[in-house]
């Protein structure tokens, strides 16, 4: 059970990042006096999380937790747990669950009410909200999504009719950071963007630019690459990407380490290794940026857990 192969290639990579993130993290903290914490923020983030179909059946059937049983633990080593949700919660009925392959009611999608209190329950304290499925259940459904998830106290970000809400300012540990999102479908232009993170970059602030972008089931593609080095250039120290369903390789480009697709998270995809496989990813970060990561990838079971894959 192994990773995509094509995510294999930027490994080497990954292991001398870490490396000398650690350098940078031991610099760091030297800054401080002996026995005084400086600020820090341990942020976990994963891919795609669909919460229909097979996936609501099974929560139905065994408990919305259940879900989560496998992989729980590690979630709550964080500080904050971010991802992509990949559609709307809405208090309408499903139209996917028990849906015939490859009609377009298997791919419509509506989250049950109650997914935002199961991802505070389990640490995933911000979401990005804006992708392909956002307008499944059109913009009533996207108003019942922002309604559902602050009523759990689960911030978002990425929202595709609201600017207020398309970056997320979360001060964790000390340390300020900022999410700014980006999709292929809906949103702010490229230029727009661009400009949201050079702002919040010279504000201060540590920025994360989380995209759900480029092709299914493929390496990822020159115009993600261009896109997320034009991130970086103005002004992103991470850049973490969604939708292709696959893990996808990653790189560095001019110190910033850029994850063009973790895969999936939760989901109900098995016909092949490659889609079972998801990517976590583990950053520390200090008021000065990246300082430490850590890859944890994850395996979906037929049973519709998602647990931590063995090394």
């Amino acid at each position: 059970m192994a990773v995509a192969c094509f995510a294999i290639a930027g490994s080497i990579a990954a292991a001398l990042f870490v490396q000398g993130a650690s350098s940078r993290a031991l610099t760091y903290a030297a800054r401080f006096l002996p026995g005084e914490k400086p600020p820090e923020a341990v942020v976990l983030f994963a891919g795609d999380m669909m919460f229909d179909r097979a996936i609501r059946i099974a929560a139905q059937r065994h408990r919305e937790d259940y879900i989560f049983s496998c992989i729980a633990d590690v979630l709550r080593e964080a500080d904050i747990v971010v991802g992509n949700l990949e559609g709307p919660i809405t208090s309408r009925p499903s139209m996917s669950a028990g849906s015939i392959i490859d009609t377009p009611e298997n791919y419509t999608f509506t989250f049950p009410t109650t997914t935002g209190e199961l991802l505070a329950r389990h640490n995933v304290r911000l979401v990005h909200i804006g992708n392909n499925h956002t307008f499944d259940m059109g913009g009533e459904g996207l108003a019942e999504t922002r309604h559902w998830l602050e009523a759990a106290s689960v911030a978002f970000f990425g929202d595709p009719e609201n600017k207020t809400h398309y970056i997320a300012r979360e001060d964790i540990g000390g340390v300020p950071l900022s999410f700014v999102g980006w999709n292929d479908w809906y949103g702010p232009s490229r230029e727009e963007t661009l400009a949201q993170i050079a702002a919040e970059a010279a504000a201060g602030r540590v920025v994360v630019a989380y995209a759900h972008w480029g092709e299914e089931y493929v390496p990822a593609t020159e115009r993600q690459k261009e896109l997320a080095r034009d991130f970086v250039d103005a002004g992103a120290q991470l850049v973490i990407g969604s939708h292709p369903h696959v893990i996808q390789e990653d790189e560095i480009y001019k110190g910033a380490h850029i994850y063009y697709s973790l895969g999936n998270f939760i989901f109900d995809q098995y016909w092949e290794d490659a889609v079972r496989t998801g990517l976590l990813v583990r950053v520390t970060f200090s008021p000065a940026g990246v300082e430490h990561i850590e890859e944890i990838p994850v395996w979906l079971e037929r049973d519709r857990r998602t647990c931590p894959l063995a090394q």
